[in-house]
């Protein structure tokens, strides 16, 4: 009986579900990574940077905005919550990219070998964050499939009544144009 249960799909609901709070719990992860290296990369760049001040306190505001969002596993299915999350993140990624932008307009800037180390680190965390909502989205998209679909919808109304669709990113407004550049 057993092993009737477990090939006809009763568990898929529930692995699925637990599958996608582990994706989520990387992306929290992640952007805890970000966070814990933007002050470094702040104070580091303040020494060379005195000019573009205004820049490194966009940047750190918006890291303490996106620190205060707080969204977990258990609050993935509201959407306004996510809505939130996603929005501090947002405004952080765009302040970020405002100060690599500075960098390219400072030449000095990228002769010091800390700032380099620590720019270095950023680029790849935000890429290892990239990567943690791909995954994030992808193990959304089999748990949500499988509420959507016979059996797991059968299964899932039967025996996971409190389960509901989890929420996924979406792009920004204007993620369809690129940046703009003035020198």
């Amino acid at each position: 009986m057993a092993v009737g249960l477990s090939a006809c799909g009763i568990n898929t609901v529930p692995t699925l579900e637990e599958r996608a709070k582990s994706a989520w719990s990387e992306v929290q992860n992640q952007y805890q990574r970000r966070a814990d290296l933007i002050p470094n990369l702040v104070e580091t760049v303040k020494g060379y940077a005195n000019q573009e001040r205004e820049v490194l306190t966009q940047v750190t505001e918006a890291r303490a905005r996106a620190s205060q969002v707080k969204v977990d596993a258990s609050t993935v299915t509201d959407p306004e919550k996510f809505r939130q999350f996603q929005d501090a993140q947002n405004q952080l990624s765009g302040a970020l990219g405002r100060l690599l932008v500075t960098v390219e307009r400072y030449p000095e800037l990228k002769s010091n070998a800390n700032f380099l180390a620590l720019q270095s680190q950023l680029e790849g965390t935000e890429n290892r964050i990239a990567v943690a909502r791909r995954d994030y989205i992808e193990t959304v998209r089999a748990y949500n499939t499988e509420l959507r679909t016979i059996p797991g919808r059968w299964i899932a109304a039967i025996l996971y009544p409190d389960a509901k669709p989890m929420e996924t990113f979406t792009a920004t407004p204007s993620a369809d144009r690129p940046p703009a550049v003035k020198f």
